[in-house]
């Protein structure tokens, strides 16, 4: 039984919605600008496709355990705040690492410990948010959705500074992010001590190992981990080939923005679109139109197609990702019973960001290779993902049940 609240607890902070909405809104700033320029910033210094490869990719791996371990950390604090604003401004310094003289192992370097500090803040910020939600029954989703707005808007206003000022200005940008952050932090609701600590190892280890001995589980988070890993190549080069073809950046913030914005659509409809789906059904249809995208991206522009036919594949987001996205949500929330929640979530966090790690890490080689046809590979490799999703559709609900 969880510990009652205090009367200071009790009571909602003024505007609590309003504050968290602006942080939202303040933490995909950088992220807008670093998914979709940062490569065009390491190309513009020289850097090799393996290098740019390993710049993106290593961060990830330290992703895996600096969010966890610190958000843990901080459900033990008297407060989650003062452990976000620490990582706001640790982001911020280490931002401006990226203004040194711009050698492979400062950037990767800078990188990593950027990583370290801007990993958790998404996840504390969640944290926060979601214990309004249990004690004031605030909606989530109403605050949430101001970090998506967010980043599809600083997708296009970014492409038209880089247009203007060249890819030299992106670390400028991020330092801007991640000011808003830190100020948005200040105004940050306090909430006080959590009622219920998070778990010790001793407690998740075991837990953990549950979620692994259960095929459908696995079957399912493998899916799910090789939908998200095949967008790798993508992330990492699609805007260097894209300024290979002489398209501007304007053009390439419009790309990113329509891809966010379709995939915001799809988690409004999805419902509507597939009512009573089970979850293995949602993978397969996301990994097998992300097949189509995937072989289709190198065919647009030796088409004819140009830019409408990006624009088309972009939004394809909509399935490769969201869809792929909701039905691991949902396998959660079906068969993973609640006191084993947070340590099944953890497993598909590090199978998940492990995998796209590694193939982010391969994406350098492939591209140095094959060049845009490396997304002939994303497009196995969805297609893996589907095969698997089909094969969990095999299991029977008494096998699909985690209790």
């Amino acid at each position: 039984m969880l510990p009652p609240l205090s009367k200071e607890q009790q009571i909602k902070p003024h505007r609590f919605e309003l504050r968290m909405s602006l942080l939202y809104a303040c933490l995909f700033l950088p992220n807008g600008i670093h998914l979709p320029y940062f490569p065009l910033w390491l190309e513009y210094h020289r850097f090799t496709p393996s290098e740019i490869a390993s710049i993106i990719a290593i961060p990830y791996f330290v992703r895996i355990f600096a969010g966890p371990v610190v958000s843990a950390w901080a459900d033990r604090a008297r407060d989650r705040v003062p452990v976000l604003l620490a990582c706001a401004i640790l982001s911020l310094a280490a931002c401006a690492g990226y203004l040194l003289p711009a050698t492979y192992l400062v950037v990767l370097a800078v990188s990593i410990v950027l990583a370290i500090a801007w990993a958790p803040q998404t996840p504390l910020s969640d944290s926060i948010a979601l214990s309004g939600v249990r004690r004031y029954g605030v909606n989530y989703a109403s605050m949430r959705v101001w970090g998506s707005i967010s980043f599809l808007i600083i997708n296009i206003v970014g492409g038209y500074i880089l247009a203007a000022a060249g890819a030299g200005v992106v670390p400028l940008l991020m330092l801007a992010g991640f000011v808003t952050i830190v100020a948005a932090t200040f105004i940050v609701p306090r909430l006080g001590k959590p009622r219920l600590a998070a778990p010790t190892p001793a407690q998740t280890i075991p837990q953990a190992s549950f979620a692994l001995r259960q095929p459908y589980f696995v079957l399912i988070i493998a899916a799910w981990a090789l939908a998200q890993s095949s967008h790798a190549f993508a992330y990492a080069f699609s805007s260097i080939y894209w300024k290979t073809l002489g398209i501007d950046d304007g053009t390439i913030g419009l790309f990113w923005a329509f891809s966010v914005l379709a995939e915001v659509i799809m988690f409004f409809l999805c419902d509507r679109l597939f009512p009573r789906a089970r979850p293995g059904v949602l993978l397969a249809v996301g990994t097998g139109l992300g097949v189509l995208r995937w072989i289709l991206f190198p065919l647009i522009w030796p088409a004819g197609l140009g830019v409408a036919g990006f624009y088309a594949v972009q939004g394809m987001h909509a399935f490769s990702f969201s869809l792929a996205f909701l039905g691991g949500q949902k396998m959660f929330s079906e068969t993973v019973p609640e006191e084993r929640m947070g340590a099944a979530q953890g497993v598909a966090f590090f199978l998940i960001m492990g995998t796209l790690a590694l193939f982010t890490l391969a994406s350098g080689p492939l591209y140095e290779a094959f060049g845009v046809d490396g997304f002939y590979a994303m497009a196995l490799v969805s297609g893996i993902g589907a095969i698997l999703a089909l094969r969990a559709l095999a299991y029977p609900q008494s096998a699909r049940s985690g209790g």
